[in-house]
């Protein structure tokens, strides 16, 4: 078959698809006054695991509860409503994503959580879409880390050290700008990190209590590593595509990094398909 004949077949079925393909777009809903709801959710007896599910807005998180989570949640779409489920130590804050048949509706939509958590340990969860979140989770004690978002904009800073052994550290993003400080205040003893295109910083700041192993996956983005000249730590990147810069006082072999330090060591494998890794102090 000639490309000619070939490419008309396709155009062919290309209309016939556009024929049967309706779209009913319903009436878009007209955001209101803001309304604020207080939030405030008392520390099961049971062991405690906390999930946040926010749509697109704004998230805060910071330390300072009496309880296990104090805070508002303001908006201006009745959708937006967060609710509130309880069961045998699981507890759920979540808001369903007003959507037009899967198109979210962002035109003067507000959505704000402002939320504080407690001292009590927990696993920690964030289930977030196209957001800014603002996180200090610094003295929190997590016993793991969980967070997906999508489009995002997310700093979080651990900026006091975490009381509490966290077994996995895990984040997981779409296109976006993130930056985790003082990583070391943690206390994770595993830490996975994967990402699609975007600019990303890890500060591995802070005191380690302990070794720690990090996996990093990542599409073309920038990638940007902050780690103490005190900190014995080794960094093996695997990438295609990549520029890779490590300052003054690292060993090279092959595509492993080394630098000495005393302390706990840090080991970070770094999977990218292209992009720029820089190392810096």
């Amino acid at each position: 078959m000639s490309k000619n004949i070939l490419f008309a077949v396709l155009a062919l079925a290309l209309v016939s698809m556009a024929c049967g393909f309706q779209t009913n777009f319903p009436d878009a809903k007209t955001p209101g006054p803001a309304v604020t709801d207080e939030i405030s959710v008392a520390v099961p007896e049971e062991a405690v695991s906390l999930t946040l599910s926010f749509g697109a807005g704004k998230l805060s998180l910071s330390p300072g509860a009496e309880k296990l989570v104090e805070g508002t949640a303001t908006y201006n779409l009745p959708d937006l409503k967060p609710e509130i489920k309880i069961a045998d130590g699981e507890v759920g804050i979540a808001q369903d994503n007003y959507k037009m048949n899967g198109i979210p509706v962002f035109k003067n939509l507000k959505n704000e959580w402002d939320l504080k958590l407690g001292v009590a340990p927990m696993n920690l969860s964030i289930n977030a879409g196209a957001y800014e979140g603002n996180f200090d989770l610094g003295g929190l004690a997590l016993t793991n880390l969980t967070i997906n978002d999508g489009a995002a904009e997310v700093t979080a800073d651990f900026s006091a050290p975490n009381p509490e052994k966290m077994e996995v550290l895990s984040y997981k993003t779409g296109a976006s700008n993130v930056s985790l400080k003082n990583l070391g205040n943690a206390n994770f003893g595993t830490l996975v990190f994967e990402s699609g295109a975007g600019n990303y910083k890890l500060d591995f700041g802070g005191e380690f209590q302990r070794a720690g192993s990090v996996t990093i996956r990542s599409g073309m983005s920038n990638l940007t590593l902050i780690i103490p000249t005190e900190l014995a730590a080794t960094v093996k990147v695997s990438s295609g595509l990549s520029n890779v810069q490590f300052p003054p006082g690292w060993s090279q072999r092959g595509d492993t990094y080394t630098q000495k330090g005393s302390g706990p060591g840090l080991t970070i494998i770094i999977e990218m398909g292209a992009g720029n890794v820089q190392v810096t102090q």
